[in-house]
């Protein structure tokens, strides 16, 4: 599948120089090795670059601490594909916090010259830009994507606490091409949102549950 490219963010009068730059700088939370939990994806080894700075602020977010970019100290372009380099995964994902926040056409063009897929996971709350293998889009109703995100999208992923939230998931639904594979993710700490998810993907078959498996194995 060809890498999605962001039009409006790759004009022919923006700055080759620029958008290439291995010295631009991110605010870093953390980088880690190791598979991809969740999705179509998982059980794939993955490497994770979780980006400082968020506005989307949800209630059940599992990385609060990423939400201040400006608490978290700056890598550069050249450092974070030297670990990849290291590393050796079959994906790299961009996470966050809010990684479109940011800039991402220098990370991407970067990462792109390696043997790796670039993956994004977003709330699409903030135009895309940077070139990806793959976009997770988990759609959020307090902050939601931008509208011309939608089109791009890989894959859906509806984190599901109560009854309500199946609508919103199929009102996501209806807006991303119909390639796209369509997720339900329990709510970690909602109790009844598992089986909720479970009947409902028995009546409506075009929705598929996801699980975070790297939490139910105790890794990151």
């Amino acid at each position: 599948m060809p890498r999605i490219k962001n039009l409006q963010l790759t004009q022919s009068n923006q700055s080759p120089q620029l958008t290439a730059s291995t010295a631009t700088t991110y605010p870093i939370v953390e980088t880690f090795h190791s598979i991809q939990g969740e999705g179509a994806w998982f059980g794939s080894s993955a490497y994770f670059i979780r980006l400082g700075g968020c506005d989307v602020k949800c209630w059940f977010c599992d990385t609060k601490e990423s939400w201040d970019a400006s608490s978290h100290p700056r890598q550069t372009v050249t450092d974070l594909v030297r670990q990849v380099e290291k590393a050796k995964p079959a994906i790299v994902v961009i996470t966050g916090g809010e990684p479109l926040m940011h800039d991402l056409r220098p990370i991407t063009k970067a990462l792109q010259k390696l043997d790796v897929r670039v993956h994004l996971e977003t709330s699409g709350a903030h135009p895309l830009s940077g070139e990806f293998d793959w976009i997770t889009l988990s759609p959020k109703t307090f902050k939601p994507p931008v509208a011309n995100i939608y089109i791009h999208i890989h894959e859906l992923k509806v984190v599901v606490a109560k009854q309500q939230d199946l609508g919103w998931a199929e009102r996501q639904a209806d807006l991303v091409p119909t390639t796209a594979i369509k997720y339900l993710q329990p709510e970690w700490n909602s109790v009844n949102a598992n089986k909720l998810i479970f009947d409902y993907v028995r009546q409506n078959s075009q929705w598929r549950m996801s699980l975070q498996t790297h939490k139910l194995l105790g890794v990151r």
